[in-house]
């Protein structure tokens, strides 16, 4: 809402009521800018020490959102999104166990945070940023889950009964 203000003040007040809610709750928000576009990125307060996070003392990532405010999909229908995406993943919990379904975890939390877009509506180039950039810097897949994400990725597109972009 901030973005499409019509003037500074509103979208000052915005961001104020966003920074008070998330205060709140202990969070905070920034905005990561790459070559992606532009992504909010929320997280506990208490994850930052000396101005940095430090990912290896993080017991629940999940706690994390990552909302891109550039990417293809709509922002404002990001719960549908989500909603669709982790019926997918228990679809593959389902037909292909705990581990696949944990990858697909990963991949509805970029899928929906990073992108607000179902899974398989994803591109060939969001597949290999999710595999090289998203995975490593936030999911931290065990060797189980490292050793079959590409199948747990494919398994996710046949629960959707799309066809996986050549990625």
């Amino acid at each position: 809402m901030a973005r499409e203000a019509v003037d500074d003040g509103e979208a000052a007040a915005y961001r104020s009521d966003r920074e008070a809610t998330l205060a709140e709750h202990g969070f905070t928000a920034r905005v990561r800018d790459d070559d992606a576009g532009e992504t909010l990125v929320l997280h506990p307060d208490e994850w930052v020490a000396d101005g940095t996070i430090r990912p290896d003392r993080i017991d629940d990532t999940s706690r994390a959102v990552e909302l891109s405010l550039s990417g293809a999909g709509d922002p404002d229908e990001w719960q549908d999104v989500d909603d669709r995406n982790r019926a997918l993943v228990e679809t593959v919990r389902e037909t292909r166990g705990d581990v696949h379904a944990a990858n697909v975890g990963v991949l509805a939390d970029f899928a929906g945070n990073h992108y607000a877009k179902p899974i398989e509506d994803l591109t060939a180039t969001e597949l290999r940023e999710f595999e090289t950039e998203y995975v490593p810097r936030n999911a931290w897949l065990d060797d189980d889950q490292t050793a079959v994400l590409r199948e747990s990725v494919r398994y996710a597109f046949d629960a959707a009964k799309e066809r996986v972009p050549d990625w």
